[in-house]
């Protein structure tokens, strides 16, 4: 399909590959850590979702500039943070989510501290899922579901809970 994606295009995809992660939250969620924010995937969608309190970390300022600007216009519940994820201490999540950020090692390992072995981790992965899995049993023991991603043929949702260092 050699023609460009228009920004509507991009949008709507990026906005339909983020929001399908608002069904598969726990009831309840009211605090959701998003890490490496990037443009506001997932995390600002849900919080205008109605997620009610939303953590977007990202260490690029000009990103973090763009992300409070679109939480201000839209009046979404989130809370910017402008530093590395190791960086972010002091917030207890029930959910911690990324999108195309790092691998599964790298994600656990950032996500731990926010949710320990109660929450549960919503990440958006692609086909290098099984490796990637694989590759996580040394260091970590969890409890794992998959959902076919309805944007993209080749990714799936992995919900991780009881994610404990092994």
């Amino acid at each position: 399909s050699g023609r460009p994606v228009t920004l509507p295009e991009a949008w709507k995809r990026h906005f339909l590959d983020s929001s399908q992660l608002h069904p598969l939250l726990p009831e309840g969620t009211r605090v959701l850590v998003d890490l490496g924010s990037g443009a506001g995937f997932p995390g600002l969608v849900l919080a205008i979702l109605g997620v009610p309190q939303v953590h977007l970390i990202e260490s690029d300022v000009r990103k973090c500039a763009f992300l409070r600007e679109v939480a201000r216009v839209c009046q979404a519940p989130v809370t910017v943070h402008t530093k590395r994820i190791e960086t972010v201490t002091g917030i207890e999540a029930d959910v911690v989510t990324a999108r195309a950020l790092a691998p599964l090692t790298d994600l656990f390992a950032w996500a731990h501290p926010f949710i320990g072995s109660r929450g549960k981790c919503l990440f958006l992965k692609g086909a290098a899922l099984d490796d990637e899995l694989t590759a996580t049993t040394q260091c970590w023991t969890l409890d794992a579901e998959r959902f076919d991603s309805r944007t993209d043929p080749s990714g799936t949702i992995l919900r991780v809970s009881h994610l404990e260092r092994a």
